[in-house]
């Protein structure tokens, strides 16, 4: 019972009946989040409730009428439907409890790993809110696709009481943020309990006290996410609130959360019997897991540089963020402060455990992205151009190696093709392509199943999507003006061109407002941008969504320039702004929209998974060439503007806004309004046809999580494994070969001895001999190598072909590295000598970060 300011206040919750007790099972399933057949059933129960409790299935159990209950339990129609729909779920739950073939293809035979998964947000919909953005959509759409392949994963986060604030827009522009808690009951959430059904409890050491925290269980599919929880009693009032709210408090509270993610998230699965074979950060918020696990280590035996070694081989690290101002930097006190108790459990020096995150160019912050990177051997930036930007920001970790060569891979982003597909297309693929959804990464079967879509029906589809988004976004609109005091009459002028009777082109920006993100490129010439949007025979408007950082006042800026726009005559009922943007308005806009506009400065977008979602569904990308779109653009599936990399800030923003100007005026504009005899735009339903065609495949979330088995997973668990077997004894020859390497590399000595001419006939041999001295090194921990490079008269691209030399013999106290090159190839020729430590257990030849060229 609470007491209210209107006296006592209860809740009386429907009881479900018998023959529907199977609702409760899929309403406590994230797998709703993606099946629109289990939506569409609690849809069926009270369409009005549904949307009334924001498509929210525990929220519609509660307050559903028992009337109802009972009706739909006596509908034959309805039970139908509920039990086809649970025994579609049942398919699902069997199917992808067995490893899919393509992943067992990918594992030769041998037990995938259990990989553990942390993240500081999740995003799978929108009634759970633990996500702010990119980073939580991306890592709820990584879950849901391991779910799909049978991957046997399980995920770590935080369980916030308030998740991203809610956003409103006031009457003059101006953010609102709204941080409003979560009922726990709402949520598709239960508490972890122990044998005799009491909530388990796990402590995390902090200074001067043990921080308590309770565990609680998200499924998504077959895969568990584990939530976090500092809201217990045995609590004081300041550590109850340290998961309060997602990136929420000041420096001391986003560490506190930081050590409860890693430590207390590595104790939560040994707590829960889970031991993992890899362990994947996803972005640096989660590098204490590595601490913790070097803790583990040790008390097996270990010192602490072979627990480093044990613990990076299988350890996993994403870097999202292309910018040094979002990796978590904390002060060294601070960070000192928090890590002592850690240190003391593993009986060693604080100051040790504070050096993993320091660095040469920062000696007094701790930074927690430089402690992922040292405590993990595989790492990743999320596209191509991501990845490297990332090898050269973090690139002071391997300082003598070209950052076209350090450790950094890559794997492009993608995103989860069930939830972000429109529904109209997932009904006709039904319809059409049995067993579509085990081919998602087949890029021969979409070619051919797009191209059988009659252009007319095509079209005809993409229209009634957007007909839809725009209803949608004219109520929410009305609403928001209305809230706003904005007089009926001058809002439905200002709505006028949203209805579906109008053949509008409509133009979607629907994101994060960070600054570089350059939402306000477009208003760079008013205008002429006013005329384009205002020709009565070829109407255009612009639909803006999306948040700025309540800390963020440059992009709460930005967002006030639009809606300053927006209300100008020239603009009014062309631009609109809508508040609230989650994952609800997002799947409306990236299915709706006709032009999906992304205007970043490159090369600062890490990938831009928006774009994606749009093109699957048909949307054509307006966008400069930047994160995954430059993977993406092939020439005929959207519009690319080319960064001006050569021009300073301001006359790049100029020239890059005249270049969306230009396209949207000369191609985009005339494209779509150019009909046919029969009514339609044949040339852009074509290039809507390619753009939905080349991207289904290769930039979804199935394609993603394969990469990262076969390039990360797979071989971080084979390299772990052989670092830990045996009490850890590989770990401890590569703990001790690197102290090796780092006392006598500096004092190494190598010379090329040249005795050869310029000029050779084909077939010759090139030989080379370069003198070393060891300095107490073996030959066998030295790579001695030659690059050489192939250059054709008048072509910029170059062949390079490296060649190790070999050691063969000693003379005064220096060893003779030899090679002998057959020159089989004709043409010009230059090459260049290098060394670097070699050991067979490192995971990439320039670990160490050590290199000589001579």
């Amino acid at each position: 019972m609470t007491d209210t300011q209107y006296g006592y206040g209860f809740e009386v919750c429907a009881k479900i009946p018998g023959p529907l007790q199977g609702l409760e099972v899929l309403a406590n399933n994230l797998a709703f989040s993606w099946d629109r057949r289990i939506r569409g059933l609690f849809f069926r129960m009270d369409s009005a409730l549904w949307e009334r409790c924001e498509h929210n299935p525990k929220v519609l159990l509660r307050y559903i009428s028992q009337a109802r209950l009972e009706h739909l339990a006596a509908d034959a129609s309805f039970l139908e439907e509920y039990h086809h729909v649970l025994a579609l779920f049942a398919d699902y739950e069997s199917e992808t409890k067995q490893i899919n073939t393509r992943v067992q293809s990918l594992m030769a035979g041998t037990n995938p790993p259990t990989i553990a998964y942390f993240c500081t947000e999740y995003g799978f919909h929108e009634s759970l809110p633990l996500y702010s953005g990119g980073l939580g959509v991306l890592a709820g759409d990584h879950l849901k696709a391991s779910s799909d392949l049978g991957v046997p994963l399980v995920a770590v986060g935080l369980m916030y009481r308030q998740g991203y604030f809610i956003q409103t827009i006031g009457l003059h522009g101006e953010q609102e943020a709204h941080h409003i808690p979560t009922h726990l009951a709402d949520l598709p959430i239960e508490p972890v309990t122990g044998e005799d059904g009491s909530e388990r409890r796990l402590g995390v050491p902090f200074p001067g006290r043990t921080i308590w925290c309770r565990i609680w269980e998200a499924r998504i599919g077959h895969v568990r996410l584990y939530l976090l929880d500092t809201d217990v009693a045995e609590n004081d009032h300041t550590d109850r609130a340290i998961t309060y709210q997602l990136y929420g408090g000041d420096h001391a509270n986003r560490i506190a959360q930081e050590l409860v993610l890693g430590v207390g998230g590595v104790r939560a699965l040994r707590d829960l019997g889970i031991h993992p074979g890899v362990w994947h950060m996803n972005e640096g918020h989660a590098a204490f897991v590595v601490l913790e696990r070097c803790r583990e280590m040790m008390m097996a035996g270990l010192d602490l540089s072979s627990a480093l070694e044990a613990v990076a081989s299988s350890q996993v690290f994403t870097t999202h963020t292309p910018v040094p101002a979002g990796h978590d930097k904390f002060d060294r006190m601070l960070a000192l402060r928090h890590l002592e108790p850690l240190a003391a459990e593993m009986a060693v020096p604080a100051e040790q455990l504070l050096a993993l995150g320091a660095s040469k160019a920062e000696p007094d912050l701790f930074n927690m992205t430089t402690l992922a990177l040292r405590g993990s051997r595989f790492r990743n930036g999320v596209s191509r151009v991501h990845r490297d930007v990332a090898a050269n920001m973090l690139g002071f970790m391997w300082p003598e190696i070209d950052p076209a060569e350090n450790p950094v891979g890559c794997v492009t982003n993608g995103v989860h093709l069930p939830t972000f597909l429109a529904r109209e297309w997932g009904v006709r693929f039904d319809m059409r392509f049995q067993g579509w959804r085990g081919r998602k990464t087949d890029q021969s079967f979409w070619n051919e199943a797009i191209e059988g879509i009659s252009d007319y029906e095509f079209f005809s589809l993409r229209q009634g999507m957007k007909a839809e988004m725009l209803e949608e976004v004219r109520r929410r609109l009305l609403r928001q003006g209305q809230r706003n005091r904005i007089g009926m009459t001058h809002l439905e002028r200002m709505t006028a061109r949203l209805t579906p009777a109008n053949d509008v082109l409509v133009l979607g920006f629907a994101r994060r407002f960070a600054t570089y993100k350059r939402a306000t490129l477009l208003f760079h010439d008013t205008k002429r941008f006013a005329r384009l949007l205002s020709d009565p025979e070829r109407p255009v408007i612009l639909v803006f969504a999306g948040k700025a950082h309540p800390q963020d006042k440059a992009g709460q800026d930005f967002i006030k320039t639009i809606t300053t726009h927006a209300r100008s005559p020239e603009f009014l009922g062309k631009v609109f702004f809508v508040e609230g943007y989650d994952l609800a308005l997002a799947r409306k806009l990236v299915t709706g929209c006709d032009v999906w506009l992304n205007c970043p400065r490159y090369p600062q977008e890490a990938s831009g998974t928006s774009g994606q979602k749009a093109a699957m569904n048909g949307v054509l990308n307006l966008s400069v060439l930047d994160g995954w779109w430059a993977e993406g653009y092939d020439g005929n599936n959207g519009w690319a503007v080319q960064p001006a990399v050569e021009l300073g800030l301001a006359e790049r923003d100029a020239a890059e806004a005249e270049e969306f100007l230009d396209l949207l005026e000369d191609q985009v504009i005339p494209l779509y309004f150019t009909r046919g005899t029969l009514g339609y735009p044949r040339e852009w339903v074509q290039t809507m046809k390619h753009a939905m065609a080349s991207t289904l495949a290769r930039f979804n979330a199935e394609r993603m999580v394969l990469d990262y088995l076969r390039d990360f997973y797979i071989p971080a668990s084979k390299l772990g494994s052989s670092l830990s077997a045996h009490q850890g004894e590989g770990a401890k020859e590569l703990a001790s070969w690197r102290r090796r390497i780092d006392i006598h590399w500096p004092n190494l000595q190598a010379r090329l001895i040249r005795d050869h001419g310029d000029a050779f006939r084909h077939g010759d041999l090139l030989q080379l001999q370069v003198a070393v001295r060891l300095d107490g090194l073996e030959p066998s921990d030295l790579c001695v190598e030659v690059v050489m490079t192939r250059a054709a008269p008048g072509q910029e691209l170059r062949d390079e072909t490296c060649y190790r030399f070999e050691a063969q013999d000693s003379a005064a106290g220096e060893m003779m590295f030899k090679l002998a090159i057959p020159l089989l190839d004709n043409g010009r020729f230059t090459y260049r000598i290098r060394l670097f430590p070699t050991h067979p257990r490192l995971s990439h030849p320039f670990e160490t970060g050590y290199m000589r060229w001579l």
